[in-house]
Order: structure tokens, then C-alpha cells, then sequence
């Protein structure tokens, strides 16, 4: 349980964790479906707005327990109307959480860590390295936040949050308790009530946890794939080299194999300018998930500075995705969305001022290295 000093947050618990709260403080389980429902279905964090709620149990309630989200840095909205709100956890750092509208669909993109241990070289994310895991009440808080924006209460009526993936900052599968707790609460009908196959967690493939997910929930499931062989996927996605391209897609084939419903894997592959984006690379895919039953997004590489990498070309993505719909496979390629605000895929930083801070490392690196240049020259 999510706790502060003696309290504990309720804005974190599951179901079951709540009604184990209920009873640890005398009262009976049937309290946690009514509290639930203020804090997620009405926005609620005010013992005192609980109307169907005794007043002898909200004074109990608050001498023992809180409903406390992250707090809200700032919110941007871009012109295509994308949002991004910046929120402060409780270690001090600060994630990204973005909302997506696109026809009838709201997706929002939760983050699950501080920054991020896994430094895929061509995310934003992953240059600010590892700061925390974020609680249970952090992840699902964003929901809550993000939820009460746009004024959709009851939060099952007329909702703009239809889809929820796990793609923000982070490794969620490295937070692997309080991401399926959140996941738990999203898919709750005393939480969010939305469907399983719009809960998307998406992993760089740890595949131990990928085996561990399956038993224990029936979310839909994304591989950030990148490269199709080890040798470059070595270099672009590190954990490759613990996990590489054989272990994983079998954990992926195991879990998808466990829905059933005919559901597949979503393969995101991020398409960078003469790296991956060759038809050698598509017909190494090709081969590579000839037998997964998979959709595969491409995702135009999102520039950020100093990162070394280029968006390839109009005609280089659509051949790209062309060898692959000519194989068979169902291909889109996504949208970006929100680039304005720093919202598109792989521009997520999470620290308010750490583009500051990282522009002025990679520049004090940079600067490091034309000195150590022009003292070899001067010497020789």
C-alpha cells in the first residue's frame, strides 16, 4: 500500500487492496467499492465530499488515510489538440503523462518511471537515465488527473480517456507491482472500466516479467522492437544484450498465446534515417515475425537535440512499409502528434529543467572533446 508518514493513499489501492484497508481499520469491505467509486468515478480527493459516507468514517478515513495525486507542474496543449502535463512525484523528480485525441479514440500515454534505465540510444527519456520507480498512486494518478481535465465525471460517462499505454517515461515492467496495480484499477469498473484490449503496456523486452505479466493480467501487449537482428539491436536497445531478439519473441508468443481472442503483439519500430530503414532491415523483419501474429507501427524518428540520429524520408518510410504490407503484415505508420509541446514518441524528458541540463552536458562533453582535438594538433 501506498503510504505518507502514518497515512495511506488510497488513490493507489485495487479493489481487493482497498477492502484489506477496510478491514485492517474495523469497517466493512462494502466501504471500498463506495470510496472508490468518489475517487475515480466522480474525481473525488475530500473525505468530506463523500456523501454517502458516515461522518464518524471520514473522520476515521482521515486520520489514516489520504487521496493524494502527483502534483501538477504544467499542462501544454499543442495545435493539433495533443496535452501534456508535467507532474512532480514524490521523490522530487517530474514525468510527462500525454493525451492523444484521434477521431472518436482519446489514448493516453502514462509514464511508470522517472526517467529511465535502459538508454535506448535514440530516446530523449533514456539520456536522462534512472531516477525512481513511481508508486501505484503516481501511475494511476495521472489517469485521474488527466481525467479530471476534461471534466468527464462520472468517469464512464461520456469519457474522453478510451485507451490507456503504458509508453511514457520509463521500463514498465522494471515497476512491475505498481504498474499491474494500476492497470488493475484502469480496468476496474470501480475504477476506469476500460476494456482489456485498450490497457496497452509496452516493454523493451524483459522477457522474464514478460512470462510473469501473463499470469497475472490480460492486457494487451507492445514490443518496442527497433532493429531486426541482435547485432543492431545490440547497439540501439542495450537490454537486447541480456534479453536478445530470440528469448523475447518467445516470452511475446507465450503471452499472446494465453489471451487468445485472437489477439496479436503491436510491434513499435522506430524508423531512423540509414540505420534501421533499409529494405535489408524490412526484409529481416519480414522473416523475423513471419510466424508472430502481429500489427506493426512505425514511428518516424522524433528529433531532439544532440542525439545523433535523422527522420528518414517521406519515400523511405513508405518503402519501408510497403516490403512489409506486401508480405503480408498490417502496417501503419504513426502520426506525430504533439511535436510542438515535446510530446511526439521519444521526446519524452520528464525533469522540467533537464533539457537545459542535458543540452548543456552533451555541449560541455562536446566541448571537452574539440579541446582534447586542439591539444593534439598543438603538439604535434
Amino acid at each position: 500500500m501506498t503510504q505518507t508518514a502514518d497515512k495511506t493513499n488510497l488513490l493507489g489501492l485495487t479493489q481487493r487492496q482497498m477492502e484489506q484497508f477496510f478491514e485492517s481499520i474495523g469497517e466493512k469491505r462494502f466501504r471500498a467499492g463506495q470510496v472508490m467509486k468518489w475517487i475515480h468515478h466522480f474525481g473525488v480527493d475530500d473525505f468530506d465530499a463523500m456523501s454517502n459516507v458516515g461522518k464518524a468514517l471520514r473522520e476515521k478515513l482521515k486520520a489514516c488515510s489520504e487521496i493524494r495525486s502527483p502534483e501538477v507542474v504544467s499542462e501544454d496543449i499543442s495545435s493539433d489538440g495533443t496535452r501534456k502535463w508535467v507532474v512532480r512525484v514524490a521523490s522530487g523528480s517530474c514525468v510527462e503523462t500525454v493525451y492523444i485525441p484521434q477521431g472518436g479514440r482519446g489514448t493516453l500515454c502514462v509514464s511508470s518511471q522517472a526517467g529511465c534505465a535502459l538508454d535506448c540510444s535514440f530516446c530523449s527519456t533514456g539520456k536522462q537515465g534512472f531516477n525512481s520507480d513511481l508508486t501505484a498512486a503516481e501511475v494511476i494518478g495521472q489517469v485521474w488527473i488527466a481525467n479530471k481535465s476534461f471534466g468527464t465525471v462520472p468517469a464512464k460517462i461520456d469519457r474522453a480517456i478510451t485507451n490507456v499505454v503504458m509508453m511514457g517515461m520509463g521500463e514498465p515492467l522494471l515497476n512491475y507491482d505498481n504498474v499491474v496495480a494500476a492497470m488493475n484499477i484502469m480496468m476496474d469498473d470501480l475504477g476506469y472500466g476500460i476494456s482489456k484490449r485498450k490497457v496497452t503496456l509496452s516493454t523493451s523486452g524483459v522477457a522474464p516479467m514478460i512470462d510473469r505479466l501473463g499470469g497475472d493480467i490480460d492486457v494487451s501487449l507492445a514490443l518496442s522492437l527497433h532493429a531486426p537482428n541482435d547485432e543492431l539491436r545490440n547497439k540501439l536497445v542495450p537490454i537486447n544484450r541480456k534479453y536478445p531478439l530470440a528469448v523475447v519473441l518467445e516470452a511475446c508468443k507465450r503471452y499472446i498465446s494465453r489471451l487468445g481472442e485472437k489477439r496479436v503483439l503491436t510491434i513499435e519500430y522506430t524508423l531512423l534515417k540509414d540505420v534501421n530503414d533499409q529494405p535489408v532491415h524490412a526484409e529481416q523483419m519480414i522473416a523475423l515475425l513471419a510466424k508472430i501474429p502481429c500489427k506493426i507501427n512505425l514511428i518516424p524518428f522524433n528529433p531532439f537535440p544532440f542525439s545523433g540520429y535523422e527522420r528518414p524520408s517521406n519515400n523511405a518510410i513508405r518503402r519501408f512499409q510497403d516490403l512489409l504490407h506486401k508480405a503480408g503484415h498490417n502496417v501503419t505508420v504513426r502520426t506525430t502528434r504533439g511535436e510542438d509541446i515535446d510530446a511526439a514518441c521519444g521526446q519524452l524528458v520528464g525533469q522540467v529543467m533537464d533539457r537545459t541540463r542535458r543540452s548543456e552536458r552533451y555541449i560541455a562533453v562536446r566541448q571537452l572533446a574539440e579541446d582534447s582535438q586542439g591539444r593534439q594538433a598543438g603538439s604535434n
